[in-house]
């Protein structure tokens, strides 16, 4: 049996592990165990997030039990406190684990570079209990300073430090600086009042990027009311002071808060790894090009642990979250093939993609592109590529779940505007004013079905006579009328339509638009006149032998556009547009292989027509009775969505229809969790597909 134990659970472990678990999915020879202090593993580059009230603390949460259900990956909940090369064991505080093969990936830890009172009085940001612990002291700053009358001491409560413009640090300017003014009103306390500073010993923030970003980063947090103290030192930090240093002057400022960003160091156990095997300055383990130990070739390093120059650097590997999900596939790759002896082993040659930064939640930037050929983003995209690149990482460790929760959080749930598209998509309507236009939307679509089963529908082929009228009405609209009645001269619809029109256009007209208030489509236009062709222009002609060209005049083409070849989008009025209403304008969708696929395969055939009639007016009473009943409203809405879809690109829609189209889009999720059954069923359901193994195994449910 070959055990390889992976040490952390962060970004690098967890993929190392998922990647492990489906090369070795069917090698019962191999076992793979994770360990990890917490049961569940964080988000640390939204830690800032959470800190700033932007998003639920739940949001940085992916648990670890959820990640590799289904999969042959064990995970334990243990702090690991050594490693014995020897015994090849590590040791936790609840027990030691046996390896082949050890994953040292156990990330950072924030390092105080021995200042006098960092450790002791600062609150750091890098773990998911700093962000929480940090959120609720601000909290606290704010409903304190409110009952505070002393203006000093006021003060001092709403002054607060951040340590460090590093990426860190000015996203938790950036995202606190976007807070304020909301506590601010909550508390009712002046903006004027707090003071934002943000401290570090470089020139410029972020000083990895151009000069040109470090600016529009400047210049932004500037604006947010952020002071920037740059090239300052800090000398110390106290209960209620931190001391700093321009210079040989030492200055001390009255402080409520100092949040400490101001550099990262290797984990405890990695320290502890360094001193069995050779590491670097900070903790960082060196490795070779296969990301192994220079001194233990069953020992591999991950993420931010890993001290190694690639060829043509010249500087180690950066701690970002690209290392990380690069170096876990290399690690998990060189195992596999170290233990089965397929393939090659493959060195680490990195490709990082840049940076991206956000300053709160409506302002970015970022430098992306590949080595050689970087751009810099406008702040939209940059922020939109941020939120991308999340949504990638996502789909590896916990797929729709995770993607569901990450842009219910971070879009439809989001308060205060504090999103990039603003707060335009976040869900501030209540259920329950949906009922309404549920049970109104489901009484049209089950009274569309009773009519086509009272018209005969299940009985007898209509679709020649249902299709053939409309196409000759939109034809003699385009000038082509005579090319229509040709086609359509077969069709049982134009005895029909001449015969229900011998007396004259007129009387045809009315009738056609008196039924086009009470159906859905121009299918059913045709229906309700005893399957008369609702073209003016056939009845006309046949009844009194008047030029179709004069009575096409009478009707309007407002839109005939061809797109590529592709389709046409048609829209047209029966009437001259002064005397049209919203019920005479029609829209349709001319698709050429659906034409051909329903003149080649449907038409010709009556008992392929039957069926398809079968088909829709079984869905218009399923989606109607679904529908007031309150239940699978989502997968009804999409069902209604698609047969109004088939009407527009076979018949065309009155425009005076096309609110159901509306309709449908806005009971799509969660119209039927208010007065109606899917409050007790969708639960239920849920708890049901979620124990399914497969579902467990590729993510696909929501919590």
């Amino acid at each position: 049996m070959n055990k390889i134990v992976i040490i952390g659970g962060g970004y690098a472990g967890i993929l190392t592990a998922k990647k492990l678990a489906k090369k070795f999915k069917n090698d019962t020879t191999t076992s793979i165990t994770i360990i990890d202090k917490n049961s569940f593993h964080t988000m640390l580059t939204e830690l800032h997030e959470v800190a700033a009230g932007r998003v639920e603390e739940d949001s940085i949460r992916i648990s670890f039990r959820k990640v590799f259900a289904g999969r042959r990956v064990r995970f334990v909940q243990d702090y690991i406190e050594s490693v014995d090369r020897q015994q090849k064991k590590v040791f936790g505080r609840n027990g030691s684990y046996a390896y082949d093969y050890l994953v040292i990936a156990a990330g950072s830890r924030p390092t105080y570079l021995c200042i006098p009172g960092a450790e002791e009085y600062s609150l750091p940001l890098w773990s998911y209990d700093d962000a929480v612990r940090l959120r609720e002291h601000i909290l606290d700053r704010f409903r304190r300073a409110a009952v505070v009358t002393n203006r000093l001491e006021r003060g001092r409560l709403l002054t607060f430090h951040i340590v460090g413009a590093g990426l860190t640090g000015v996203e938790m300017a950036g995202e606190l600086a976007e807070y304020v003014p909301i506590l601010c009103e909550r508390f009712e306390i002046d903006r004027e009042e707090v003071s934002l500073f943000n401290v570090d010993l470089v020139s410029r923030p972020v000083p990895t990027l151009p000069e040109k970003l470090s600016a529009k980063i400047k210049r932004r947090l500037e604006k947010m009311g952020v002071q920037l103290l740059l090239n300052t030192r800090v000398v110390a930090v106290g209960a209620d002071y931190i001391d700093l240093s321009n210079g040989d002057r030492v200055s001390r400022q009255a402080t409520g808060t100092v949040i400490w960003v101001a550099g990262i160091e290797s984990a405890h156990i990695t320290q502890k790894a360094g001193e069995v095997v050779t590491c670097a300055e900070g903790g960082r383990l060196d490795t070779d090009k296969y990301l192994r130990s220079i001194d233990d070739e069953r020992l591999y390093v991950a993420g931010d642990n890993i001290n190694y120059t690639p060829e043509g650097a010249s500087e180690p590997v950066p701690q970002m979250v690209e290392n990380c999900e690069q170096s876990a596939a290399l690690v998990a790759q060189n195992i596999y093939v170290a233990i089965t002896g397929k393939g090659q082993l493959k060195e680490y040659k990195p490709t990082f993609h840049g940076v991206m930064i956000s300053i709160g939640g409506r302002y970015g930037v970022a430098r992306v592109g590949r080595p050689g050929f970087m751009v810099n983003l406008p702040s939209f995209l940059a922020m939109f590529t941020k939120h991308f690149i999340n949504i990638v990482y996502f789909v590896q460790v916990l797929g729709w779940n995770k993607v569901f929760s990450y842009l219910k959080h971070e879009f439809f749930t989001i308060r205060n505007k504090r999103s990039f598209v603003g707060g335009h998509l976040s869900n501030r309507t209540p259920s329950f004013l949906l009922v309404p236009l549920r049970l109104w939307l489901g009484g049209v679509w089950l009274f569309e079905g009773i009519m086509k089963i009272v018209g005969g529908w299940l009985r007898s082929p209509k679709l020649t006579g249902f299709f053939g009228g409309a196409n000759a009405w939109y034809d003699s609209l385009l000038g082509k009328a005579a090319d229509g009645i040709n086609a359509a001269t077969n069709a049982a619809a134009v005895n029909d339509a001449v015969t229900a029109a011998t007396g004259a256009a007129t009387p045809v007209v009315d009738a056609v638009t008196a039924a086009t208030e009470a159906v859905t489509s121009l299918p059913d236009v045709v229906t309700a006149a005893t399957e008369a062709v609702p073209a003016v222009v056939d009845a006309v002609t046949a009844a009194t032998g008047v030029v179709p060209e004069a009575v096409a005049s009478a009707g309007t083409v407002v839109m005939n556009w061809d797109i590529l070849g592709l389709f046409k989008m048609l829209f047209v009025s029966g009437k001259p547009v002064l005397d049209s209403t919203i019920a005479d304008y029609a829209f349709k969708l001319d698709i050429p292989i659906l034409n051909w696929f329903l003149n080649t395969f449907v038409l010709p055939y009556d008992w392929v027509q039957v069926a398809m009639q079968t088909f829709v007016v079984a869905a218009e009473v399923l989606i109607g009775l679904a529908l007031i009943a309150g239940l699978f409203t989502t997968p009804a809405s999409v069902l209604a969505l698609v047969l109004l879809f088939m009407f527009v690109s076979t018949t065309g829609l009155y425009l005076s229809s096309f609110w159901m189209l509306f309709a449908a889009i806005a009971l799509l999720w969660g119209a039927g969790s208010i007065f109606g059954l899917d409050y007790y069923i969708t639960p239920l359901l849920k708890k049901a597909w979620k124990r399914l193994g497969w579902v467990r195994r590729l993510y696909i449910y929501h919590d």
